[in-house]
């Protein structure tokens, strides 16, 4: 599933690929923002992990879960 992350008072936004759920990833986000945390963090397909601080947090967009095809389609 693709993130996209967008961070205050920055041009560019965070964009990478995960194998957790888009719950998952939902409910982390909302818990972080709920607790008060100062960062949440979130780990990519190629085990690369990010920190984002949640007072930065502009927007969350997260992607469809589907498997890509590859292929003809007949």
């Amino acid at each position: 599933m693709e993130i996209r992350i967008g961070i205050a008072n920055t041009g560019r936004e965070l964009n990478f690929e995960t194998n957790d759920s888009a719950d998952a990833v939902r409910e982390a986000v909302a818990t972080a923002l709920e607790s008060g945390a100062a960062q949440v963090t979130f780990a990519d397909t190629k085990g690369n992990s990010y920190i984002v601080p949640t007072a930065g947090l502009a927007y969350v967009e997260l992607g469809t879960e589907d498997v890509r095809r590859v292929g003809f389609v007949a």
